[in-house]
């Protein structure tokens, strides 16, 4: 762990995994560098303990309910600039790095990190450095770039459950022809053969 300092980083953790979040503000609270002011389990909740607790770094799962780490931190960058996003995901997939440097995240772990290399990312993009997990730079690297455009991501990512087309077309405001042309495209730029298959393939590039 790191030496102790005279003003501790505020952190906020939030995963929808119980066991998870609170496991590791357990262990993040043994360094005397480190105060966790609050652990959410959506994305909403998130949010909200931003708002409230102003914390220097918020560590984010990338999927939770309500909303996502990626449109939390979005919204970090956006309404409380001072505050620092490091991403956590169970799935090392290269689009979802790309997400989330878009969405300016300072650090983006994998699950499995050690506690000691969370430590350290949430001290170094406290300082205003960046910090990726290596291996996941790497296949970013090598990985294809999304083809998919932001309306054709929001038709599969309201369409990848199944939901009838009248209903994701209500969901989005838009006119059910206008997001059948959007599937339709999406799902020829990814090689499906249907919706659903589109949306999987989407899902595990990490381009949703």
């Amino acid at each position: 762990m790191s030496a102790e300092t005279s003003t501790p980083i505020k952190v906020v953790i939030a995963d929808d995994q119980t066991l998870i979040a609170d496991a590791l503000a357990s262990l993040l609270a043994m360094d005397p560098c480190i105060d966790v002011v609050g652990v959410a389990h959506d994305g909403d909740a998130a949010w909200q303990l931003v708002v409230e607790q102003r914390p220097d770094v918020a560590l984010l799962d990338v999927e939770m309910p309500r909303r996502s780490g990626l449109d939390v931190a979005a919204q970090i960058h956006r309404d409380q600039p001072t505050c620092k996003v490091v991403m956590l995901t169970t799935f090392a997939r290269p689009g979802l790095l790309t997400q989330s440097l878009a969405a300016h995240v300072s650090g983006f772990l994998v699950k499995d990190s050690d506690v000691d290399e969370v430590v350290d990312a949430i001290h170094k993009v406290r300082a205003g450095e960046r910090v990726v997990d290596s291996a996941l730079a790497l296949a970013a690297l090598m990985s294809p770039p999304n083809p998919l455009t932001d309306r054709e991501r929001e038709a599969l990512r309201a369409a990848k459950d199944g939901a009838p087309l009248k209903e994701v077309a209500d969901d989005l405001f838009l006119a059910p022809g206008t997001v059948r042309n959007y599937l339709s495209s999406a799902i020829a730029k990814v090689g499906a053969r249907s919706r659903i298959e589109a949306a999987g393939i989407a899902q595990e590039n990490g381009w949703l």
